[in-house]
């Protein structure tokens, strides 16, 4: 019998990195969103669905030239909410 255990752990991020985490969480947000509804777009448009690799190639090529702001986030927090899109 193997016994588990759980830690719980509180952060208090400064105020450039509560800046940071707030960026963060609202590039993954409308990258999600922006994602959700081009695939839905696409779907009743062609009865297709895009790949996340479909959607990660074109959000590094063409997305955030257009937004700029995304590339002040980490790109792999932007991939994984692309990645969750797709499990979802």
């Amino acid at each position: 019998m193997t016994m588990l255990k759980a830690y719980k752990y509180r952060l208090y991020p400064n105020d450039e990195q509560r800046i940071q985490l707030a960026k963060t969480f609202g590039c993954v947000r409308f990258v999600y969103n922006y994602y959700l509804n081009k695939k839905m777009e696409q779907y009743k448009a062609e009865q297709k669905s895009m790949t996340k690799y479909d959607c990660n190639n074109h959000c590094n090529k063409e997305l955030k030239t257009e937004f700029t702001w995304l590339k002040e986030v980490d790109k792999f927090a932007l991939t994984n909410s692309i990645y969750d899109l797709d499990s979802a």
